[in-house]
């Protein structure tokens, strides 16, 4: 099978929700990763055959194709087009497969993939709210209320809490976790581990002027966060084990990818070399209920289709949407903790949806380079009770 190359990836820094990012309209900031990435490799932006991204808050800013918005945002030419995907917080690790299965597939030769959310911008959940607001019904159908009795809506509070249940994690532990990601992210920046897959961008004011300040240090790092701080944090339900400061933080942001064939590789010349090979992708719907706990079965399941074990990957990334999923993971799979998130996760680096998927692979290519390490695995819980597991190979 023809191979589908990771030539170039970048992300903008994290930034918390009305914060150094909330100047820039989501289509404008795509495009800015969009530029920096052709930029980066030395192309000729008429090269790329098609722009993928992902976005889970099509709405607003975010309407009537983001992806195709970017481009008429970017220097890209307007012969280039442009497609949004939404596979909830897996959006954009969905992007990358659908560009990895184009290349592949002969049918193109250079791809962007990628993801935005502006969740300042677009608040969290309002393509649904909104419409139900004025009359426009639900989502959750009479077909499905049937299926999922007593469920009026899914719900991934009330799954992360029902998967720290099922697998006996305490508060302690999730705390311990929370604590962990902060260190680790703010380590990674004290060391620079960010700089190269970092795209600076300017800071707007909210009239959208120029302030001088540039954006390039994930906002939401606590650097000295402890763990008697984190602990005192209020719970999100009575009797539950989980807090604010134990799930991913509301993020703006986006990143993007440069797919390849080999013979899209060879068009941009001798002197770009590939980051990795997609080595192997896997989708698996799951229970909507718990929803959070597809990455477990669909682990293995991508590591049986590669021909390799858990002991064969170097690192992994597993979004930390909430502390118990990467631990319910780590429980359930018997992977080593040390290789899991290793710059740290979405608790201290933020979460923003529809990029998150890029903005994990991104993390995960550079980490690979820097440790020397072979392969690495991404994986992500989504709405709905899905998971995307994606694996590649360092070149």
């Amino acid at each position: 099978m023809p191979d589908a190359f990771i030539v170039a990836a970048l992300r903008t820094a994290g930034a918390r929700k009305g914060g150094r990012l909330a100047g820039w309209h989501p289509a404008d900031l795509a495009a800015h990763v969009i530029d920096a990435l052709v930029a980066q490799v030395g192309m000729d932006p008429a090269q790329v055959d098609d722009v993928i991204l992902g976005c889970v808050g099509q709405a607003g800013e975010q309407a009537n194709n983001i992806a195709r918005n970017a481009v008429l945002a970017s220097r890209l030419p307007e012969s280039v087009p442009g497609v949004s995907v939404d596979r909830q917080c897996g959006s954009s690790q969905q992007a990358l497969h659908f560009a990895a299965q184009a290349v592949m597939a002969g049918a193109m030769d250079i791809v962007v993939a990628g993801g935005v959310e502006s969740m300042t911008r677009v608040p969290m959940g309002l393509p649904a709210t909104l419409p139900l607001k004025h009359g426009f019904g639900s989502s959750m159908s009479p077909a499905m209320q049937a299926r999922y009795p007593g469920v009026a809506q899914f719900s991934q509070f009330t799954g992360a809490q029902m998967l720290a249940e099922r697998y006996g994690l305490s508060k302690d532990a999730l705390d311990d976790f929370a604590l962990q990601s902060h260190q680790r992210a703010a380590a990674a920046t004290r060391e620079g581990r960010f700089t190269r897959e970092i795209v600076p961008v300017p800071v707007r004011a909210a009239e959208g002027g120029a302030t001088g300040v540039v954006h390039d240090t994930d906002e939401g790092i606590r650097a000295d966060a402890t763990r008697e701080s984190i602990a005192a944090v209020k719970l999100l339900q009575e009797g539950g084990v989980l807090t604010a400061a134990t799930a991913s933080q509301i993020c703006d942001g986006a990143a993007a990818l440069l797919v390849t064939s080999a013979r899209g590789l060879a068009a941009l010349g001798a002197g770009v070399t590939p980051l990795a090979r997609v080595h192997q992708m896997t989708v698996l719907g799951h229970d909507p209920v718990v929803m959070l706990e597809a990455p477990i079965p669909a682990t293995p399941i991508a590591l049986r289709k590669a021909g390799l074990a858990l002991a064969d990957i170097d690192l992994y990334e597993v979004n930390e949407a909430f502390a118990s999923v990467p631990l319910a993971w780590l429980q359930a799979t018997g992977a080593d903790p040390a290789r899991l998130n290793v710059h740290g996760g979405a608790i201290a680096l933020g979460h923003p949806l529809g990029a998150s998927g890029a903005k994990l692979m991104t993390t995960l290519l550079h980490a690979l380079h820097a440790r020397g390490g072979r392969y690495g695995l991404q994986t992500m819980c989504e709405g709905g009770g899905l998971a995307n597991v994606t694996i590649v190979e360092r070149l």
